[in-house]
């Protein structure tokens, strides 16, 4: 004789538990992770939601959520945000990097955890982060209108002087410009003085002084012929069939790296890795290097444009390069004065 004992409401739910368990995890296994990443507005997230996104998904399952953030503006919401990360991935230049690295806004980066690591210069990785975009900054200029100058002393010179358009120090570029233009009349990556003293003096003949985002169209509509920029602006410039030419400067290109890195206290920390992963891999560095985007690729099996002034990224190593830590305390100021006495 069989006695059938009663099942407590406690024994019944565990034996539901025991038998969902395995629809529970093939559920979970199927289900796609995610990471949300902080991302420049415009090219960048465009660029990301074409290639970047889909690539992840592919290669990894992990389902890419932007917030499209300027640097600053990344920094000043993760300060905002009382140690409850409003995203997982940063992305800074090196300005608003060294100002994250300051306050504490990055985990460790370990880049271990990348498949692709040893495809990125070892220059290019640090204990914070990683390099996913290179900048190359020097002259541009229209080779129909105005003779090719040799460096940043020329652009205060005729023929030069009268057809210059220029911007200030707001984005990065435009610092590293203004202070190798210091340098070359006496001042510092600290004292940006003669820079400024030299400007005021031919202002009156300098064709444009424009905010950074409208000087492509100026030199596209033919309203200034050259000015200092980056590779990224002139190859865009080509494609859209403007005539112009990027020179490396007498004393040299400068450099600075676009990065990537996990927020403080980020919760998808696997997700993280896979996607700063997919960032920097083959397919995805080639699809960015191409237009509209023109990134400079940092995958070493990417082979770099014809129009770089550079054939390997090794040769970047050459390159002029600045230390934030101390541009930083003074920029805010640097931005003022250069607002207030270059307008025109």
């Amino acid at each position: 004789m069989t006695i059938a004992l009663p099942l407590s409401r406690r024994g019944l739910l565990a034996g539901a538990a025991l038998l969902a368990a395995p629809a529970v995890a093939r559920a979970q296994r199927g289900r796609a992770a995610s990471v949300t990443a902080a991302i420049y507005p415009g090219a960048w997230e465009e660029a990301f939601r074409d290639h970047v996104a889909p690539a992840l998904k592919r290669a990894h399952n992990v389902d890419l959520e932007m917030q499209a953030l300027f640097a600053v503006d990344q920094v000043a919401k993760f300060a905002a945000s009382r140690g409850a990360p409003p995203f997982d991935c940063f992305v800074l230049d090196p300005g608003p990097r060294a100002t994250a690295v300051e306050r504490g806004m990055f985990d460790r980066f370990d880049a271990s955890k990348l498949s692709n690591r040893a495809l990125v210069p070892a220059g290019l990785i640090d204990e914070w982060g990683i390099g996913c975009n290179a900048q190359v900054v020097g002259i541009a200029y229209n080779p129909k209108k105005l003779p090719r100058p040799k460096g940043y002393a020329d652009l205060f010179r005729d023929p030069w002087v009268s057809r210059l358009g220029i911007t200030g120090f707001g984005t990065t570029f435009g610092t590293v410009s203004l202070i190798e233009i210091a340098k070359i009349f006496g001042g510092s990556e600290t004292n940006v003085e003669p820079a400024l003293v030299e400007l005021k003096k031919v202002l009156p003949k300098i064709a444009a002084v424009s905010a950074p985002a409208a000087l492509p169209g100026l030199l596209q509509q033919g309203q200034c012929d050259i000015t200092y920029t980056n590779t990224q602006t002139v190859s865009t410039l080509k494609d859209r069939g403007v005539d112009i030419e990027f020179v490396v400067p007498e004393t040299g290109a400068t450099t600075f790296l676009t990065t990537l890195h996990l927020a403080k206290g980020c919760e998808n920390v696997d997700a993280a890795y896979k996607y700063i992963d997919t960032v920097v891999s083959r397919g995805v560095q080639d699809a960015l290097q191409k237009p509209p985007y023109n990134f400079i690729p940092v995958n070493k099996e990417v082979a770099l444009g014809r129009d770089l002034p550079m054939r390997s990224l090794d040769e970047m190593e050459k390159f002029v390069r600045h230390d934030w830590t101390k541009i930083n305390p003074l920029r805010g100021a640097w931005i003022e004065r250069f607002n207030r006495e270059m307008a025109k």
